[in-house]
C-alpha cells in the first residue's frame, strides 16, 4: 500500500495541505525504509518527474531530498526558462509547463497585472499554444508538489546521504542508501538526480569532474577557452593588482596567479555558480538591497574599477517573470557568477559546501548592494540599480535570497555511451534517444586571470548554438556494464563538459528524469540490468507518454 505522505521535516504548505494522517506518514516513511521499488536521491525537477512516472507506472517509489524545498533551481529563481527549441519539450517536461499556465489562470495568483497582459506584452516570448515557460518560483514549486501529491509519492526532506558510506551494495547492485541521521532506504532501483551527483562515488560508477580536452572526444569546443571566450569580457582595461600598478602588492581577489594553459587542454575547474535572482520594482513587494555582514569591499574592487574605466551598465540580464518580478541572471564581465567560488565544491563534505554555497549568498548580497549604493558606482548605475529589490513574496526563510545554488555542472558520469560536441551539431545520432536537447553548447566563464597586457580577462565562456534538436542516448544515462546494474542518472549523466553545457537545461533534466523513471520500471518488470533493458520496451513507453524522441517526430503536424 502506498501512501502520499511524507515525514519528519519542515513541510512546505503544499504538503501540510495535502491532509495525510500522522499514522499514515509514519508508515509511508517505515515501508521506504524497509524496501520500496524505486529510490530517487535529489529533488531537483528531475527528481521530481522521475519520481512521479515511477508512480504513474504503479510502482513504489521514495523521493529523497537533502534540502528542505523540491525542485531544484527550477523553483530555486530560473524561471526564465532555457528552453531551446519549445517544440523540443515533450512528456512530464511539457505537462509541467503546461500546468503552469493553466495555474496562472488563477486571477488570485495575480496580484500586479493579469494573465492576459503578461502574456501578450512582457512573456510574449515564453509561451507557446499551450504552455508557458516563464514562473515565479513559488508557483513552479506549489506546481512540482501538486504532481507528487497527486501521484501519491512518499517524500522524504532533510535527509542527506552519508557521503563516506553511504552506499551500501552487493556485487554489482546498491541495495539501499544510509542517511547520516541512521536512516536506511532499500530499493530495487535508484536514481541519481543531484546536481552533484553523489551517488556515482560510492556506486562504483566512473565519472570526471572538471573539462576534458579536445582530444579526448575529438571536439573543438571543450577544455580550457582563451580564444572563443569573447562574450561577458572586460572590453575596458581593468588593473588586476591590489595597489593598482604594482605587481608586488598580489592580485584582487578572484584572480589566478598563473595564465590559463594551452586553448583546449584539460582542467578540473568548473564554470561558474550563481543565483537566479527573483526582483522586483513593485514598492509593496520589494525588500531594498542591505549590506551583508562580512561585506568586503575588495570583493567588488574588480567591479568598481571597471566602472572607473568607463563601464556604463547594470550587469544584468533581467527578465521579466510574473507579477513585475524577475529573472535576473549573470550578464557581462562582471555580475552573479561568483568565478572559481566554487572551487571543490563538488566533491568537498557537507560543510564545506555550505561554506561555499554561503560563500555565493554572501557574494550576491554584497553585489547588489553595492550596485545601488557604493559611491564609486555611477549615480545613474546606482539609481537604476536601488530601484529593484527583493521579492518580498519570496524565499521568506531565506532573506529572500534563492534558497537554491545554480550548480552548473557537478560530476560527470563516464558511461557506455558518452554525449560530445558531435551529436549537438548533428554529426553523431545515438540510436536509442529518450529526448531531445536543443539549447546553445553554453559554458559560463571559469576563471579570471591576467593577460599579456596586464589587464583584468574572464576564460572559459563558450557560446555556440545548435543547428537542431538533437536525440540524447539511453545509455548516458547508465553506467558501463559491470559497474552498477540499477542505478540510472538523468542529471549527471555520460557526456563531455562542452555537450552538457548544451543538455544542462532544466527542460532537458525533466525529460532525462522521466525516462530515468520509465527505465527503471522496465527493468524492474524484466528482471534485467539497466544497460541490459530493451530499448524498444523503452521508446514505446516513452512515446506512449508523449515523450518527443527524434526531431522529425516532434516537427510532425
Amino acid at each position: 500500500m502506498r501512501f502520499s505522505l511524507h515525514c519528519d521535516c519542515l513541510l512546505p504548505s503544499w504538503l501540510a495541505r495535502a491532509a495525510c494522517s500522522l499514522i499514515a506518514a509514519m508508515a509511508a516513511c517505515t515501508a521506504g525504509e524497509a524496501g520500496t521499488d524505486v529510490v530517487v536521491y535529489g529533488g531537483t525537477a528531475a527528481g521530481v518527474v522521475a519520481a512521479v512516472q515511477v508512480a504513474r507506472q504503479g510502482r513504489s517509489v521514495v523521493l529523497i531530498e537533502p534540502g528542505r524545498h523540491l525542485g531544484g533551481v527550477t523553483a530555486g529563481g530560473l524561471g526564465a526558462t532555457d528552453m531551446g527549441n519549445k517544440q523540443a519539450i515533450g512528456g512530464m517536461a511539457r505537462e509541467f509547463y503546461i500546468r503552469l499556465r493553466k495555474a496562472y489562470e488563477d486571477p488570485a495568483l495575480w496580484r500586479y497585472g493579469t494573465a492576459a497582459e503578461f502574456i501578450a506584452g512582457a512573456g510574449k516570448g515564453h509561451v507557446d499554444s499551450e504552455a508557458l515557460f516563464a514562473f515565479e518560483p513559488h508557483v513552479a514549486e506549489r506546481v512540482l508538489g501538486e504532481m507528487l501529491s497527486e501521484a501519491k509519492v512518499t517524500v522524504v526532506l532533510k535527509e542527506r546521504l552519508d557521503l563516506a558510506h553511504g552506499v551500501e551494495r552487493s556485487g554489482q547492485r546498491i541495495t539501499a542508501l544510509h542517511m547520516e541521521s541512521g536512516r536506511i532506504f532499500s530499493a530495487a532501483m535508484f536514481i541519481d538526480a543531484t546536481y552533484e551527483g553523489d551517488l556515482l562515488p560510492g556506486a562504483g560508477v566512473s565519472f570526471t569532474v572538471g573539462r576534458e580536452a579536445n582530444a579526448t572526444y575529438g571536439e573543438t569546443l571543450n577544455g580550457v577557452e582563451v580564444a572563443h571566450a569573447t562574450a561577458h569580457q572586460f572590453g575596458l582595461p581593468v588593473d588586476p593588482y591590489i595597489t593598482a600598478g604594482q605587481a608586488s602588492s598580489g592580485l584582487l581577489p578572484g584572480i589566478e596567479k598563473q595564465p590559463p594553459a594551452a586553448d583546449g587542454s584539460g582542467d578540473n575547474k568548473l564554470q561558474a555558480f550563481n543565483l537566479r535572482l527573483c526582483l522586483t520594482r513593485e514598492a509593496g513587494n520589494r525588500v531594498p538591497f542591505a549590506k551583508p555582514d562580512g561585506y568586503q569591499e575588495q570583493t567588488y574592487e574588480v567591479l568598481l574599477r571597471w566602472y572607473e574605466a568607463g563601464y556604463k551598465d547594470v550587469p544584468l540580464n533581467i527578465v521579466t517573470m510574473p507579477n513585475h518580478k524577475t529573472d535576473a541572471n549573470n550578464n557581462q564581465a562582471f555580475s552573479t557568477d561568483a568565478i572559481a567560488l566554487n572551487r571543490g565544491y563538488i566533491e568537498a563534505g557537507y560543510a564545506e559546501r555550505e561554506r561555499i554555497a554561503e560563500a555565493h549568498q554572501r557574494y550576491t548580497a554584497g553585489l547588489m548592494w553595492t550596485l545601488a549604493n557604493h559611491p564609486r558606482v555611477p549615480a545613474a548605475v546606482r539609481e537604476r540599480a536601488a530601484a529593484w529589490g527583493w521579492a518580498a513574496d519570496e524565499f521568506a526563510d531565506n532573506g529572500h535570497l534563492p534558497h537554491a545554488l545554480y550548480v552548473r555542472e557537478g560530476r560527470r558520469m563516464i558511461g557506455a555511451y558518452v554525449m560530445t560536441e558531435q551529436d549537438c551539431v548533428g554529426k553523431r545520432h545515438p540510436a536509442d534517444p529518450v529526448g531531445l536537447g536543443s539549447y546553445t553548447m553554453d559554458s559560463h566563464n571559469v576563471q579570471r586571470y591576467v593577460d599579456a597586457g596586464g589587464h583584468v580577462r574572464n576564460e572559459g565562456d563558450v557560446q555556440v548554438r545548435v543547428p537542431a534538436p538533437y536525440g540524447i542516448s539511453y545509455q548516458s544515462l547508465t553506467p558501463k556494464a559491470g559497474e552498477c546494474d540499477n542505478l540510472l542518472v538523468p542529471v549527471c549523466l555520460s557526456a563531455s563538459h562542452i555537450a552538457l553545457g548544451s543538455i544542462r537545461m532544466e527542460p532537458v533534466y525533466m525529460i532525462l528524469g522521466q525516462a530515468a523513471g520509465s527505465a527503471a520500471c522496465l527493468a524492474i518488470e524484466a528482471k534485467v540490468a539497466v544497460q541490459q533493458l530493451d530499448y524498444q520496451a523503452l521508446h514505446a513507453r516513452l512515446a506512449a507518454d508523449h515523450q518527443r524522441l527524434t526531431w522529425q517526430m516532434a516537427a510532425a503536424p
